[in-house]
């Protein structure tokens, strides 16, 4: 095999293997957020006291909040639901903070069920911190700090595969549970049943 097929195989290899990757990625991260969608317009209703559009705006995301009562017993739903009914502001804004701290946590939790696959967790630490500059009026400046310290001692603590190995670095899964419950801490939020390790 002559030398410039084979540089044109490795070129061609290259290619195929970066453009997987960002598609990889890309595709992960493009999915919907209805919890941040919905909180926006939630958000935009309550300041208008436009209740017609809270409750609109609330049934647009409320699948978020039914998981968490399903999965973790947290009834932010009907905590969300009745505050809405009374049309309690800070009821409401309450529920929006707790569901958005708990899925914080959630996609926490799944970035370390999936330590070991770089992509998937990425994506779960990436979209973390989505929600936590959406929770940062809502933190005391020490803590804002703090929670953005966790998240990207997280991301470093999930490692790096490299290219062929280059500049490969395994995950820390002990380091990631020391940010991840850093991050607890700093959002003073726990999931329910969350592991205490």
């Amino acid at each position: 095999m002559n030398t410039k097929i084979v540089k044109s195989f490795i070129l061609s290899f290259f290619v195929l293997l970066f453009s997987a990757q960002s598609f990889a990625y890309s595709y992960a991260a493009a999915g919907k957020e209805p919890l941040i969608e919905g909180r926006e317009a939630l958000l935009q209703a309550l300041s208008a006291n436009d209740y017609t559009a809270v409750n609109t705006a609330y049934n647009s995301m409320r699948a978020e909040f039914v998981y968490f009562n399903e999965h973790h017993g947290m009834n932010v739903d009907k905590k969300m639901e009745i505050a809405i009914s009374e049309q309690d502001q800070q009821g409401i804004v309450t529920a929006l903070i707790m569901t958005m701290k708990a899925e914080v946590m959630r996609r926490l939790e799944g970035a370390e069920q999936n330590i070991n696959d770089y992509q998937v967790a990425k994506v779960l630490v990436v979209k973390s911190k989505l929600f936590i500059d959406l929770l940062a009026a809502d933190l005391t400046a020490d803590n804002r700090q703090k929670a953005d310290i966790a998240i990207r001692g997280a991301l470093a603590s999930i490692g790096n595969p490299g290219v062929f190995g280059v500049g490969q670095k395994p995950a820390d899964l002990t380091s990631f549970i020391e940010f991840r419950t850093a991050l607890q801490n700093a959002l003073a939020f726990t999931l329910p049943d969350a592991p205490t390790k």
